[in-house]
């Protein structure tokens, strides 16, 4: 299944030169630099100067690697629950009874639903240290980032074909062989687009992690976020470019040293017999096999991984493990029912006691009515982000060539936070007279509409050239073409963007249904504007009242529609 992307001209380690002292410069500052801010974050915390966020240009560096770091923290935390947690969902159906409901609502609790719980938590955790802020700022962003990656592991695992499958078994692969050797390959592609992706719903919601605002607590932390919620605040135009611009530098940087190698890597995974058309080695990948620092130090992290992933760990598909058993004893069944009877028990006594203690009967139908309101707004977005993102996310994925141009710029699009756009959107609906509920309503799409065009451009890149083959010889071409070949060759990967993407647009509620600029504040009817102006308020009821419609809310329409086409998905359309 793999093919090697490197070419012959620089497979052959080159001898030392500037590069090597360049990379090894960069890496000890690096370090020096990590050193640096560690020490910061476990010194006592002082409110005074944690708030005072510099609008001048000179400290726009700074805050840029302040904030990258927590990115990066979160998208490794991100990683590593991905792997365990969509791998127990694919592999066990008890475990998928569990797991799936909750990723449903974790995925559509926004970020000011989590900030609100977990800043306690975490300033308790750490008390009078900086380090308790800075993991709840991580966090957050954790949750802006993993559920997409977690999803799209899951959707590849439940569409294994089957004679990878039938391979492994032949060769007596342990579970966690398999898991390296042939489950985790047949994921990266989708998963290393869905990891731009996540890269991208970090920086949308970056203003809500690095400025925390929880009733009478305000936390600042230093980084980009917290510098446009300055410039916001400040009405400071020019301000606002920098950061836009200090942005789109960060995103090149990351995308051309880090993403742009590991899509060139990830052709290695396809899962098809003829070869590439062209070269698409980048230019830091050719760098490094010219080099002999990077290259010695790449090879030894590579062999170290392949020790480890044929590591004979596990059993093999003779013994049934725990994942692979779908049935159980009558006892481990009822045991299972009584714990979910338990804590729906539970959860509906919680809510009882809250209702009748704190909010009304008609508070609560109020929300549900809010929440209708939004699904509306969600439901026709999502639509129209399919239409306009579903043809263009299949052309981009079957031309590497125009992908790896258009890669930086959807990157860049899909960071962009919806607060940059703050200013403008005000300012028009100000000065036309225009209708907030309609208006501010592409708001909530515009950062979660990239998870359609990112998981169909994964699923395009990866569909089979032999295949492609077999559509040119017998002249399919046309609705034919779409509707008959390449629909429903990216409609996995498609419904796991577009699952995201609902989920996304709830979160991003929060932030378009509630916009301000200086003292200027626009409200739309819906959910998110409701949860927005409770967290403002410092109301944990009402809050937690219109999480749990909006979870409500995610999972029925999930349950509904989202989960039977991925089971449609696994059952007809996987490459079996």
């Amino acid at each position: 299944m793999a093919r090697d992307n490197i070419p012959a001209s620089v497979t052959a380690r080159g001898k030392p030169n500037v590069f090597d002292v360049i990379t090894i410069l960069c890496v000890m500052a690096l370090g020096v630099y990590v050193a640096s801010v560690t020490r910061q974050i476990l010194q006592p915390m002082n409110m005074p100067q944690a708030q005072a966020i510099h609008l001048d240009l000179s400290y726009l560096p700074e805050y840029s690697l302040r904030t990258m770091l927590r990115m990066f923290l979160a998208l490794i935390a991100s990683v590593v629950f991905t792997f365990i947690f969509a791998t127990m969902a694919a592999k066990s159906k008890r475990a998928a009874r569990i797991i799936i409901p909750i990723l449903d609502v974790l995925q559509s609790v926004p970020v000011l639903g989590f900030l609100t719980f977990t800043v306690t938590f975490f300033l308790a955790l750490f008390p009078g240290r900086v380090l308790g802020p800075e993991l709840a700022a991580v966090f957050a962003i954790f949750t802006s980032q993993v559920w997409n990656m977690t999803f799209s592991m899951y959707q590849a695992l439940k569409t294994l074909p089957s004679d990878l499958d039938e391979a492994a078994k032949c060769f007596g692969l342990t579970s966690w062989q398999r898991f390296w050797k042939v489950e985790v390959p047949i994921a990266i592609p989708g998963l290393i687009w869905n990891t731009m992706m996540s890269m991208s719903g970090g920086w949308f919601m970056i203003v809500y992690s690095e400025t925390i605002t929880i009733g009478d607590t305000n936390i600042i932390l230093p980084g980009i976020g917290s510098y446009v919620g300055a410039a916001i605040d400040h009405k400071d135009i020019h301000a606002i470019f920098y950061a836009v611009a200090a942005m789109f530098l960060v995103i090149l940087a990351y995308d051309q040293l880090l993403f742009r190698p590991l899509v060139a890597w990830s052709e290695k995974f396809r899962f098809e017999n003829v070869a590439a058309e062209k070269d698409t080695t980048p230019w830091l990948l050719r760098l490094m096999y010219n080099t002999s620092f990077i290259r010695w130090g790449t090879d030894r992290i590579a062999d170290i991984c392949h020790q480890i992933a044929i590591l004979p760990i596990g059993k093999k598909p003779s013994s049934k493990s725990l994942f692979s058993r779908s049935g159980g004893s009558q006892l481990t069944t009822i045991l299972y029912a009584l714990l979910c009877i338990a804590i729906g028990a539970g959860a509906a006594y919680y809510i009882y006691i809250t209702v009748y203690t704190e909010l009304s009967i008609s508070e609560v139908i109020y929300a549900f009515k809010l929440g209708l309101i939004t699904l509306l707004r969600v439901v026709v977005m999502v639509g129209v982000a399919t239409v306009i993102w579903l043809p263009v996310g299949i052309w981009l994925g079957l031309r590497p060539k125009y992908a790896k141009i258009t890669q930086i710029v959807a990157q860049f699009m899909a960071s962009f936070p919806a607060n940059l756009l703050f200013p403008f959107v005000v300012m028009g609906i100000v000065h036309f007279h225009l209708s907030t509920n309609i208006w501010l309503t592409p708001l909530i799409i515009l950062g979660t509409q990239w998870y359609i065009l990112f998981n169909v451009v994964g699923g395009a890149s990866t569909f089979p050239g032999d295949l492609r083959e077999v559509a040119i010889n017998f002249k399919v071409k046309g609705w034919l073409w779409w509707f008959k070949v390449m629909i429903p060759a990216v409609f996995p990967y498609y419904v796991t963007g577009a699952l995201t993407a609902f989920g996304g647009a709830w979160n991003a509620s929060i932030a378009a249904e509630l916009v301000s600029w200086g003292s200027t504040t626009l409200e739309a009817e819906g959910l998110g504007a409701y949860i927005a102006q409770a967290t403002n308020d410092g109301n944990g009821f009402k809050v937690g009242l219109g999480m749990i419609v909006m979870s409500t809310f995610v999972i029925l329409f999930n349950r509904v529609v989202w989960h039977p086409l991925y089971d449609y998905a696994q059952r007809r359309l996987s490459l079996s």
